[in-house]
């Protein structure tokens, strides 16, 4: 068994702590999705679940430490008002203009398949093949498909 660098558990961790509460309602099931690569780099062009994102739901989604937890890792701008920005992750400040929104989304589900194995961004729509997984949590992604999608459509704001 290869062993990853310490601050991967960190974040295993820290999935393991913001993955829905037992005894909270049972997420759906994972919507099926496509996978295309363009340019190398894969990508799921059409909205998970067939609706697009509300940025002003995904902002919270962001923020939430309960949910996104996206500040715990990456620095925005736009929200320096909110505490405890990271350094761990790039700042997301012109994401949209580095990434469309394919590819944010594909990042956002799982961004082992743009980054490589060796990222420790976690994915946040994703359910196999995971590490260290507490029971209570397998079989559940972080994030629901809206969720990801409302996440989407925040990044594409951050020009």
């Amino acid at each position: 068994m290869k062993l990853m660098k310490t601050g991967l558990y960190g974040v295993v961790g820290w999935v393991a702590l913001i993955a829905p509460a037992v005894g909270q309602a049972k997420p759906p099931p994972l919507v099926p999705f496509n996978v295309v690569v363009a340019n190398g780099v894969p990508a799921i062009p059409a909205p998970l679940g067939g609706k697009t994102g509300d940025p002003k739901e995904g902002e919270k989604v962001v923020i939430e430490r309960t949910l996104g937890n996206c500040l715990s890792c990456h620095e925005i701008t736009a929200l320096r008002e909110e505490p405890f920005h990271g350094e761990v992750g790039p700042s997301l400040d012109g994401v949209a203009r580095r990434w469309d929104t394919a590819t944010l989304r594909m990042i956002v589900a799982n961004p082992k398949k743009v980054f490589g194995d060796e990222t420790v961004m976690p994915a946040f729509y994703r359910i196999d093949g995971l590490n260290r997984v507490r029971e209570e949590f397998a079989g559940k992604p972080i994030l629901t498909a809206q969720q990801v999608e409302d996440v989407v459509a925040y990044l594409a704001t951050l020009k």
